[in-house]
């Protein structure tokens, strides 16, 4: 997923950033409130993990002013506060959850992957079809018992794909969701990508269809 992380303090936000980059994420880090919803503005996210004491805009205001826009991007709500009220407000501003500092990272992750799958229409981490398996907790991927090896940015791209079944996605889309603002994305380097996952995919139920000047689709192919 890409996901914009709104904390201002630098430490805890690096943490998390690499955290959840092990985890096969892109993570943009933003520390004021009100240039991050700028940036909601021009810019499609999978999540946004909102800390609620900014500076230049409150984590609430922000949260309230994506939801007047008709952002419906799945957003966490990361605070020191503890209160129930505060829980409430978040939740009724329009919150898909919320988590109280100190932040297990276990729990966060497992909190992102649940918000993913909510996006993704998936109510489990394992997609399985005719023998091929993808664990999105594990990052692993399996055909018929056996691994399909692969390195951190092919996984990336086939959860991308996975999560956007039927959907073709132009090479910008993808970029956008492979590459960080601190990385240098290279539309050649996508073709080389999928081209790459696709054989690793021979012989699977995934199908990845190019598109000519459009993108890319994958399906999955459920028939014997």
């Amino acid at each position: 997923m890409r996901i914009l992380l709104v904390e201002d303090h630098e430490d805890f936000a690096a943490t998390v950033a690499v955290r959840l980059g092990r985890d096969g994420h892109s993570v943009d880090v933003e520390s004021d409130g009100g240039r991050a919803y700028a940036l909601l503005g021009h810019k499609e996210f999978d999540l946004v993990l909102l800390d609620v004491n900014l500076p230049g805009r409150s984590g609430f205001e922000v949260l309230r002013e994506m939801r007047l826009s008709g952002d419906d991007t799945p957003v966490l709500i990361l605070t020191a506060r503890s209160e129930v009220d505060d829980r409430i407000l978040g939740l009724d501003t329009g919150a898909d959850d919320f988590l109280v500092k100190p932040v297990d990272l276990g729990e966060l992750a497992a909190r992102c992957r649940m918000l993913g799958r909510r996006r993704a229409g998936r109510a489990q981490n394992v997609v399985t079809c005719r023998g091929f398996s993808y664990d999105r907790a594990a990052r692993r991927a399996t055909f018929e018992g056996r691994d399909i090896v692969m390195p951190a940015r092919e996984l990336q791209l086939l959860e991308i794909f996975l999560d956007h079944l039927g959907k073709v996605l132009t090479k910008e889309e993808v970029a956008h969701r492979l590459y960080t603002f601190d990385e240098a994305p290279n539309l050649n380097s996508i073709e080389q990508f999928v081209a790459r996952l696709r054989r690793k995919l021979e012989g699977t139920p995934v199908r990845l269809q190019t598109f000519r000047g459009l993108g890319y689709m994958a399906r999955l192919d459920d028939e014997a």
